[in-house]
């Protein structure tokens, strides 16, 4: 048997790694950029809240390009897109011309994840797709965390401009490789023999039950999406703080050179996707098909939340350290089940499934960085947070949305994919209605976050 399907898992963990070496970039750039284009903090506010808004409203509409037109051409589409507009940031002139180019950057690589998991579902039998979507989104953690050494030496050496236009340029050869290697069908790669395309084939929809013919809003107005969308919301108010607040809280808390500790969650949350994405396929290889998405998110909010309650009971940096990488380890081991039951539940229509769930999870981000420094300065809560000043009552919350991401998971059920109990009307009726309100709530969040940091 041949083993283009690896081949695949590697090339897309590079593309998730490109991803948020892309996306860490700026944050690395900010001082550079705010001197030379002559700007203020409130309009470099804005410049990281527009790429926000464009990648969090366009998740659903990149997801269903995916589906409608296979993983081929929407990822050759979308990275090719947002890699033009990473080099384009070097080449901005004032505020609205780096406004333009992250608003265009964030639409692109609102269709990395979903296309990614279409190219998954269409190339990996159902056992494989843990450890695929495991090895993927380690690839995220990896990215950020090199880029926070890597990016500020780049700059160093030949500035923020340029450094934009080498990070498109990695995109642009991604492409290159991704057109001429895959196909969307492995039928149609001719590195692929009979015995691997038995191997997919067999195994591609086994034991879960996906209806052929089910409708997208069935899908997406269905309980199992709507739990899977709000555990996906609480992942991401634990995590996210690692990506906003959690450098600048360690400098302020512990001193100079205290930020520099903020690379090892992440580089733990990496470790965390490589073990849940195991644990998946042992799991469903096991015969517990149902229990490898519950049993691997389970232990994931359960070690979040006790993380997180356990650093609130530190004062000291290392120990703090210690504690926090535990709550993002487990938060992070949620992802690959997460991701797998979407591809469970959606079928053909995994793309626009992911993005939806997604996009959720993507306000629980906004949402996260916006309230961190409430709580911080204002909430106490006895015992555990009893005097301002200090992220516990932040974790203490954190920790109690883990806990509820845990009930979500004991409902969570991919044998179940659709909502055909309604009538059609119904049906459509409450997509319109769900799809109108995460709409608003992105651009409500979003700008909120915006005008808050002023």
């Amino acid at each position: 048997m041949t083993r283009q399907r690896y081949l695949l898992i590697v090339v897309l963990f590079f593309h998730t790694v490109n991803t948020y070496m892309d996306r860490v970039c700026i944050s690395s750039a900010k001082g550079d950029i705010i001197k030379d284009l002559q700007i203020d903090d409130q309009m470099m506010g804005w410049i990281f809240g527009i790429f926000a808004l464009g990648y969090a409203l366009f998740q659903v509409p990149s997801g269903w390009f995916a589906d409608r037109y296979g993983p081929r051409k929407a990822l050759t589409v979308v990275v090719s897109f947002w890699s033009t507009f990473t080099a384009l940031t070097g080449a901005a002139f004032n505020a609205i011309s780096m406004l333009v180019m992250r608003f265009i950057f964030g639409v692109g690589e609102a269709g990395a994840f979903p296309g990614a998991t279409r190219a998954f579902y269409r190339w990996l039998p159902v056992k494989d797709r843990g450890i695929a979507q495991g090895i993927n989104f380690s690839g995220s953690r990896i990215g950020a965390g090199i880029s926070y050494f890597l990016m500020p030496l780049v700059i160093g050496l030949i500035g923020w401009r340029l450094t934009f236009v080498a990070n498109g340029v990695v995109g642009i050869l991604w492409v290159t490789i991704w057109l001429l290697w895959f196909r969307d069908n492995p039928k149609e790669n001719p590195r692929i023999n009979q015995a691997e395309l038995d191997y997919i084939e067999q195994g591609r929809e086994s034991d879960f039950v996906v209806y052929k013919k089910v409708s997208f809003a069935e899908i997406f107005t269905s309980s199992n999406m709507f739990l899977a969308m709000c555990q996906y919301f609480a992942s991401n108010i634990t995590f996210f703080i690692c990506l906003s607040w959690l450098p600048s809280y360690l400098k302020d808390t512990w001193g100079e050179g205290a930020e520099f500790y903020a690379a090892i969650p992440v580089f733990c949350a990496a470790t965390a996707n490589w073990i849940s994405g195991s644990l998946v396929t042992y799991l469903y290889k096991k015969g517990y098909h149902v229990g490898s998405r519950r049993i691997p998110a389970i232990i994931g909010f359960a070690l979040g939340a006790v993380g997180l309650l356990l650093a609130t009971q530190t004062q000291e940096l290392k120990p703090f350290i210690i504690f926090f990488s535990i709550a993002i380890y487990g938060v992070d081991m949620t992802l690959s089940p997460s991701w797998a039951f979407c591809m469970d539940i959606g079928g053909d229509k995994s793309g626009a499934v992911s993005g939806s769930m997604n996009m959720v999870g993507n306000i629980g981000s906004a949402v996260s960085a916006i309230i961190f420094p409430y709580f911080v300065a204002h909430i106490t809560i006895p015992y555990f947070a009893e005097s301002t000043g200090t992220a516990n009552s932040f974790f203490v919350f954190a920790a109690c949305l883990n806990v509820f991401a845990i009930i979500t998971w004991l409902f969570m059920n991919p044998r179940r994919s659709s909502a055909k109990e309604l009538s059609r009307s119904a049906i459509l009726v409450r997509f319109a209605v769900i799809i109108s309100v995460l709409i608003l709530l992105v651009l409500v969040t979003i700008l909120y976050k915006v005008f808050w940091m002023k």
